[in-house]
């Protein structure tokens, strides 16, 4: 069985996400500076991967009343910790949980955001995920990759967006994210049109 998230099916456990998923973190990482650029309301969004929900809270935010964020996991333990947040923080109508099955995320409908934050190095066949996203994703919409700089190699991040350009993507800009490798990406058909939120701001810190 082919996990879409979890290198050699074991993704990141629960209890180490409160390593880095805390207060000190935004410092380091401020959603909004971060997602703004490429996401508005309205819109739908997948956090693939979203552990305890930290970028999950501020893309209901930035996605308002009329959109929704989709909040994707293979571990019903991180989901129900996601769940508890949105609640916490008043955004449980705009946050969905949804359980991934082992081997695709299972998604109906098109989306207009995709964010995979620090998760794509787990995967194992990531061909086959960034296909399925490829499916997933609207004629306009816009799919984030960030990627850890201390695990991933520059080599390796290459692969991936050599996996995606495959998958039928399209660089668009290289935001700077502290301490990350990242890239944002359109279908490719729509390359020509540009992001849809701005150039390439990103986390400055």
């Amino acid at each position: 069985m082919k996990k879409p998230i979890g290198r050699d099916g074991h993704p990141c456990p629960r209890w180490l996400c409160f390593t880095f998923d805390n207060a000190f973190r935004r410092m380091i990482h401020h959603p909004a500076r971060i997602l703004s650029p490429w996401v508005s309301e309205g819109q739908t969004a997948l956090d693939l991967g979203p552990g305890l929900g930290y970028f999950t809270i501020p893309l209901a935010r930035l996605v308002g009343e009329g959109g929704r964020v989709v909040a994707a996991d293979v571990q019903p333990k991180m989901l129900e910790g996601v769940v508890r947040r949105a609640e916490r923080s008043g955004m449980e109508r705009r946050v969905r949980a949804h359980l991934c099955a082992p081997d695709k995320v299972g998604l109906d409908g098109l989306v207009d955001f995709i964010l995979m934050f620090w998760m794509l190095h787990e995967v194992r066949d990531q061909a086959r995920l960034l296909g399925e996203l490829r499916g997933l994703l609207g004629p306009r919409g816009r799919m984030m990759i960030v990627e850890p700089r201390l695990h991933v190699k520059s080599e390796a991040f290459e692969s991936s967006l050599k996996a995606a350009e495959e998958a039928d993507f399209a660089l668009l800009a290289r935001p700077r994210v502290s301490l990350s490798r990242a890239a944002v990406l359109g279908p490719a058909l729509s390359a020509g049109s540009g992001p849809s939120g701005g150039g390439t701001a990103g986390d400055q810190a």
